[in-house]
């Protein structure tokens, strides 16, 4: 019995998608956020993330801007042109007057800016997102 409560506990999880290059941060994102009520699955670059993204879809996707192969921008692009409807959340450290002008135009859910974020605030912004989805 207690095997089908774990099953059914891990089937109930939201799933988060976290795209991020530096694989410490990457690392300290997935062990935050695997402590919590969530499942975890990372890509380092915007063209593994796509690969998840069409084998499943999040119900919310953190995803960094500058990144190598495909980036956090290209994510968005494909994001939009297929119709995919979850939460974005935009970690940059870019908070130019350039770059928060494109990110309405991709209308992400929200940014944070990596050098003047924690853990726990990012926590926050993930539950806020998806309590309001």
């Amino acid at each position: 019995m207690a095997g089908e409560n774990a099953i059914i506990e891990v089937m109930n999880k939201q799933t988060i998608f976290i795209v991020e290059d530096d694989k410490v941060l990457r690392g300290a994102y997935q062990r935050r956020f695997a402590r919590t009520s969530f499942n975890v699955r990372t890509a380092e670059n915007g063209q593994e993330a796509l690969q998840m993204m069409q084998q499943e879809q999040p119900d919310l996707l953190i995803c960094d801007l500058m990144m190598p192969v495909q980036d956090g921008w290209w994510v968005l692009e494909q994001v939009r042109e297929r119709g995919y409807q979850f939460p974005i959340l935009v970690l940059t450290n870019l908070d130019d007057d350039a770059t928060i002008k494109r990110l309405d135009s991709f209308k992400v859910d929200g940014y944070l800016v990596k050098r003047n974020m924690s853990l726990h605030s990012l926590v926050e912004k993930v539950n806020e997102l998806l309590e309001a989805a």
